[in-house]
């Protein structure tokens, strides 16, 4: 792309380049330390931690790690909500040197098997409640520790007691287990002394799963730097500085929840609420009351909250930065959001962006002082963006459509353990610079501004969570009265997209109610359940192309043809 670049005219007082210190994750937030010391770092359900208080307990957990034998390029498994034991673990184990591994706390045994091998993490973070879920696995790289945190690890006396007679009480008691550690065991021992930080930059600070752009569950490789990079980038977009409030409401397994709600802003100096489970009526709640400047979310969440009777009477004048991604959104909920926003003292605007987590999280947003309808808007600063025909590096002129491709300091190291994978996604151009191909279709207009088409893979997002139907159809495969099947997206009202399986039983005659139900309940078992099909449809064939795989994007058709007022606009 010839220079300037097109968009750099509507950065405003975003600067067009950032310097990027060559640091760890740790280095960084320890200098946020001596900089705002008595500053608050978290609240975590009206608990909060200074970042003196949290620069602490991170060195007593790196201590502690150490002497569990963690160390440079070791892997640590974090399943965890967002919560304390999740962020300072994470950021302890990077002033090792070690390299932490994060997926969501549902994932079922298998799916937390498959993680464990493919990261050969031999010491996994979890909370007491998911403890059966590590007893089922057996790794190929036996388990050495699994420490077990508590949800009322860090609450008051108040609040310890109402999460016992709520939920806690419903715990299954954990049996006695030599790898078992808990929390509190952990973080009370004496430091052994680790010295200093371990790592530069360019060193490997975390692996996400991801479908990546091959459509397969993938370990994606993220640096100090791209980290680093991505929470710089996001603090100048949205304007997050010292003393500002993030709502932490993506969880810390997805690149944006680690990357921009909790990291950005410890990098800033800014107060990151942590919220562990998603709840609109929650997220209500902490708007009326912790009064965030930013928050980021899905398209489900501003539509809950944008019919939220409770914030009618709250003042939402402390927002000042309003992002929405992981799913297209749709106009009607954008406009009932910047309405109530307006109606209640506020002028935010909803702004979309674009990203994925090969590149950490979101690489373009739409700029605070600039708005083109149906845009995923421009690249950050330091980030190039172009189009290029679908399979080659030959960059297309405005307006017209194909892959998305992406390049800058946010970009991946690349895949685990798959080589050939790095080689397919990312390409060196003729420019000498590497670019991120997306597997996403889209265009550029004249101005510089993006726009999102379709996805290249057939990737699904329910509530902004990746979906891979091919993992859910080697699940359906595995009960025995499955002859076919095939997994597809549809949209929904609520989700925006649902999962929606089409299945060839080997008796048709077996069809029904009953078959659907125990279809359903046997994903549940297997698969986290967002990747569970919300409803299945009995086929006698499925429909295959002239190369005889079966049609999805025809069954996509076919559903859309009967239900036209499930379409989403």
């Amino acid at each position: 792309m010839s220079e300037p670049l097109p968009w750099l005219r509507y950065y405003g007082a975003v600067p067009a380049s950032l310097d990027y210190p060559d640091a760890t994750l740790y280095q960084t937030l320890a200098a946020t330390a001596a900089r705002v010391p008595e500053s608050i770092a978290w609240d975590f359900l009206d608990t909060t931690q200074t970042y003196r208080a949290l620069l602490a307990a991170i060195d007593r957990c790196a201590g502690a790690l150490a002497a569990l034998g963690l160390g440079p390029g070791d892997r640590i498994l974090i399943s965890m909500p967002t919560s304390p034991q999740g962020v300072i673990a994470f950021y302890a184990a990077n002033r090792l040197g070690a390299v932490p591994a994060l997926i969501h706390p549902l994932s079922t045994p298998p799916e937390i098997e498959h993680y464990l091998d493919a990261s050969g993490a031999r010491v996994a973070l979890t909370l007491d409640a998911f403890y059966g879920q590590f007893a089922a696995t057996n790794p190929r790289t036996p388990l050495d520790t699994l420490i077990l945190a508590r949800i009322p690890d860090y609450l008051g006396p108040i609040k310890r007691l109402g999460f016992w007679a709520t939920k806690g009480r419903k715990i299954a008691p954990v049996p006695r287990d030599p790898r078992v550690l808990w929390w509190p065991t952990l973080m009370s021992r004496s430091d052994p002394g680790t010295g200093a930080a371990r790592g530069a930059g360019d060193d490997p600070a975390a692996i996400l799963f991801s479908g990546g752009t091959t459509g397969t569950p993938k370990g994606i490789v993220l640096s100090n730097r791209n980290f680093i990079a991505e929470g710089m980038q996001a603090a100048a977009w949205g304007q997050l500085h010292e003393g500002d409030a993030i709502l932490a409401i993506l969880p810390i397994f997805h690149g944006f929840g680690l990357g921009v709600c909790v990291n950005a802003a410890l990098m800033a100096g800014g107060k990151s609420i942590l919220v562990p489970v998603f709840d609109p009526a929650g997220v209500a709640k902490l708007l009326r009351t912790k009064r965030p400047n930013i928050m980021v979310g899905v398209p489900t969440l501003y539509d809950a909250l944008s019919r939220d009777p409770s914030l009618e009477s709250a003042d939402l004048s402390c927002l000042r930065a309003c992002f929405c991604g992981a799913d297209t959104l749709p106009r009607p909920v954008k406009e009932r959001f910047e309405a109530l926003v307006a109606r209640r003292g506020g002028k935010v605007r909803l702004l979309e962006g674009y990203g994925l987590t090969e590149a950490v999280t979101a690489i373009m947003a739409t700029p605070l002082t600039e708005y083109r309808e149906a845009s995923i808007g421009i690249p950050f600063p330091d980030m190039r963006a172009k189009i290029c025909a679908p399979g080659t590096c030959d960059e297309l002129a405005p307006g017209e459509e194909g892959e998305i491709c992406v390049s800058g300091p946010a970009v991946m190291l690349g895949y685990l353990d798959d080589p050939q994978a790095d080689s397919e996604t990312l390409r060196v151009h003729a420019d000498g610079r590497t670019w991120l191909h997306t597997g996403d279709l889209g265009k550029m207009d004249g101005d510089g501004f993006f726009y999102f088409t379709l996805r290249l893979k057939r990737m699904i997002k329910s509530s902004g969570f990746n979906v891979y139907p091919s993992q859910v159809e080697t699940v359906l495969y595995q009960h025995p009265a499955v002859a076919e099947a095939c997994v597809v997206g549809v949209p929904d009202a609520s989700q925006v997209e649902r999962v929606k399986a089409y299945v060839v039983l080997n008796d048709p005659a077996a069809r029904g109610e009953g078959s659907e139900s125990e279809l359903i309940e046997h994903c549940r078992e297997r698969l986290i359940k967002w990747s569970c099909p919300r409803e299945i449809e009995f086929r006698d064939e499925l429909p295959k192309t002239r190369v005889g795989k079966v049609d999805y994007k025809l069954l996509i058709a076919d559903h859309l043809g009967k239900h036209r007022d499930d379409r989403t606009s």
